[in-house]
C-alpha cells in the first residue's frame, strides 16, 4: 500500500510532501515525493490513561468510536470491572479488546479494593497482582490511589510496587494534592506518572520532581485549562487523558480535541504532538507506531493540523476508518455481572437526628474533589428530609454485594427540583448511589437500578427512565449509538427534573470515590477524605 500526503515527522520536527509504503504491517520507506494533496498524515492519537469502562461500551464498542477521532492506542487501566468482577474482569477486556485492532494497553489494577472503607466486589492482592504482571498483556501497574499506603510504608502496597519493578513494568500514580514530603516519598517508591493535578503549581513540583503529568480532559474532571501552560516547557514530560469518558462525549471527540485546543493557543505543533502521539509510546514501552521507517503502520490521515479532523485512520497498516465510517466489526461476548442486593423499602431511607446542624458534601462542576459544608437540617416528623429550596438533597449509597441498609447523607449543587436519579456507577466498588427529592423517588430510583441488575436511572412521579448495564452493572451490550441515545436522554431528564450540572451522572459516580477529599459516602457511611477516616452527619 502506498500513500501521499504532508508528512509530519514529528520526532525531527519536519513537515515535507512525501508517499509512505507499508508492506506486512509495517513502514517499509517514507520518501519525499511531490503531489496535490493537501492532507496531512502524522502518528495516531494515544489516550494516556483511560477507564474504558467509564464509556459504558465494552473495549471493542469504544474502538468503533474512537478510531474515528484518531486513536489507535490507549493505556487502559480495568480497575472498574476488576472492583466488580475481579479478576475475571480484567480478563475479560483484555479478551474483548484483543478482538479489534486498536490497541488496548491494559494495566493490572493496584487498588482492588480501592479502600478498606467501603464494600467491593473482589479484592486483589499483592499475589495477583504478581500473576498480572507476569502476563506479557498486562503492560503496567495501574494507578496506586492508595498514596497513604505509600507515605506510611503497607506492607501490602509496598509489595504490589515491588513486583511491578521486578518484572521492570511503568507504575502509574495517582495523588491529588500530595505534595511536599509526602510527594518526594511517593516518588521515591517509583511512582512515575500522576493525572490528579489540578493546580498548575502542584502539576509544576510533581514535573520538578521527576514526574510524568498527564493533563487530563474527561466527562468529570476537567484540568486541560488549569495545565496547559505547562506545555511549551514541560512537553517531554506531558501526556493527554481523559481518564473517564461518557458515550455521548466520546461521540463527539477524543485526543484530537486537546490537541486542537493546544493549538489554538499557539503551541508549537511539534510538541502538541509529542505530548498526544510519542510520550506515551515512550513511557510505557507501547507496540505502537510513530510514523518512522521499520515502525508499525499507526498513523492518521487529517485534513490539517488546527482542527485535527481525521479523515482516515490505520492500525498495524490495516484501514479501520474512512470517511465517516468506522471499518471495526462488532464482536460477540458473554455478559460477567456481580449483582444480588434485593429491592429496598422507603422506610429505609429515614434519617433520624438529635442535633440541628448537619455536614453536607458540596459538590463541584467538572471537578472529583468536594467540600464540606454545615446546614441546617430539614425535619419532618423525626425524619431528615431533603430540602430541595436550598439544593440540600438526600443522598443514598447502596450496597450491590450483599443486603444492607443504605448509607445516607445530605449534598449540595445537584440541583434537582422533582424525583431522582441512580447510578450503579459508583467510583470505585460501584455500589448503587442516587440522589433524590424525597425518600420516595429515592427508593424508586434505587429499585430501577436493581431490578435491571445495574444500569443508570432518572424518576419522577410520571415517568422511569433507565439505561441497563448488564455487564458488571456499570458496561452495556449495546452498541455505541444507541448507548450515546440512551444515555443523553437520561441525561436530559436529569436536566428536566432541575440539575444544572454539565454531566449529572459522571459528577454522581464520584460522590463515593473515597480517595478524592473532602467530603464522601460510602456504602459504610459519610466518609473524611482528608483525614481518611469516617465522620458523623451530625455537628456538635
Amino acid at each position: 500500500m502506498k500513500l501521499q500526503g504532508n508528512i509530519v515527522d514529528v520526532l525531527n520536527k519536519r513537515i515535507f510532501k512525501g508517499e509512505i509504503t507499508v508492506e506486512n504491517k509495517r513502514i517499509i520507506s517514507i520518501e519525499a515525493k511531490n503531489h496535490n494533496e493537501e492532507h496531512f498524515i502524522l502518528p495516531g492519537f494515544i489516550d494516556a490513561h483511560i477507564h474504558i469502562e467509564s464509556s459504558m461500551l465494552v473495549p471493542s464498542e469504544f474502538a468503533k468510536i474512537a478510531v474515528k477521532h484518531g486513536t489507535v492506542a490507549t493505556v487502559s487501566d480495568p480497575h472498574e470491572i476488576a472492583n466488580v468482577c475481579g479478576l475475571e474482569g480484567v480478563k475479560f477486556m483484555i479478551e474483548n479488546g484483543k478482538q479489534v485492532p486498536l490497541k488496548f494497553n491494559f494495566g493490572a489494577p493496584s487498588c482492588v479494593p480501592a479502600t478498606t472503607f467501603e464494600s467491593a466486589g473482589a479484592t486483589i492482592d499483592s499475589n495477583d497482582i504478581k500473576a498480572l504482571l507476569q502476563n506479557p498483556d498486562i503492560k503496567y501497574l495501574a494507578e496506586m490511589m492508595n498514596y497513604p499506603g505509600v507515605i506510611f510504608d503497607d506492607e501490602e502496597v509496598l509489595k504490589k510496587l515491588a513486583w511491578a519493578k521486578h518484572y521492570n513494568k511503568p507504575i502509574d500514580g495517582h495523588a491529588p494534592g500530595v505534595v511536599g514530603d509526602d510527594l518526594t516519598k511517593y516518588i521515591a517508591a517509583g511512582i512515575s506518572t500522576d493525572h490528579e493535578c489540578f493546580t498548575y503549581n502542584e502539576a509544576l513540583e510533581k514535573l520538578q520532581k521527576g514526574m510524568k503529568v498527564l493533563i487530563r480532559e474527561g466527562s468529570a474532571a476537567k484540568n486541560f485549562e488549569a495545565l496547559i501552560d505547562l506545555l511549551p516547557e514541560h512537553f517531554e514530560n506531558i501526556m493527554f487523558c481523559s481518564d473517564d469518558k461518557h458515550p455521548d462525549d466520546l461521540m463527539l471527540g477524543h485526543i484530537n480535541q486537546l490537541c486542537a485546543r493546544a493549538v489554538a493557543k499557539e503551541i508549537d505543533v511539534f510538541k502538541t504532538l509529542q505530548v498526544a502521539c510519542v510520550n506515551p509510546v515512550n513511557h510505557y514501552n507501547l507496540d505502537v507506531g510513530l510514523l518512522q521507517v521499520g515502525d508499525l503502520a499507526d498513523f492518521i490521515v487529517v485534513e490539517d493540523l488546527v482542527s485535527f479532523k481525521t479523515l482516515q485512520t490505520y492500525i498495524n497498516g490495516t484501514l479501520v476508518y474512512k470517511n465517516g465510517e468506522s471499518l471495526i466489526a462488532s464482536v460477540a461476548f458473554e455478559n460477567i455481572n456481580n449483582f444480588t442486593c434485593v429491592a429496598k423499602q422507603v422506610s429505609d431511607f429515614k434519617v433520624e437526628i438529635l442535633k440541628e446542624k448537619i455536614r453536607v458534601i458540596e459538590a463541584l462542576e467538572g471537578q472529583l474533589v468536594t467540600n464540606e459544608l454545615v446546614e441546617n437540617a430539614k425535619i419532618v416528623n423525626g425524619n431528615v428530609v431533603s430540602d430541595v429550596e436550598n439544593d440540600v438533597l438526600k443522598i443514598a449509597v447502596v450496597n450491590r454485594y450483599q443486603n444492607q441498609k443504605p448509607a445516607l447523607a445530605f449534598i449540595k449543587n445537584f440541583g434537582l427540583k422533582e424525583g431522582a436519579i441512580a447510578s450503579s456507577v459508583g467510583h470505585d466498588s460501584h455500589n448503587i448511589i442516587a440522589v433524590g427529592t424525597s425518600d420516595e423517588a429515592l427508593c424508586k430510583a434505587v429499585n430501577l437500578i436493581i431490578e435491571n441488575k445495574g444500569g443508570i436511572c432518572a424518576v419522577s412521579s410520571t415517568q422511569e427512565k433507565v439505561l441497563p448495564l448488564p455487564i458488571a452493572g456499570i458496561i452495556s451490550d449495546e452498541h455505541a449509538k444507541i448507548v450515546a441515545k440512551k444515555y443523553q436522554d437520561i441525561d436530559a431528564m436529569a436536566k428536566r427534573l432541575g440539575s444544572n450540572l454539565n454531566a449529572p451522572y459522571m459528577t454522581l459516580s464520584f460522590m463515593a470515590l473515597l480517595v478524592i477529599p473532602s467530603l464522601k459516602l460510602s456504602d459504610k457511611g459519610l466518609f473524611d477524605g482528608t483525614n481518611f477516616k469516617f465522620t458523623s452527619l451530625e455537628v456538635n
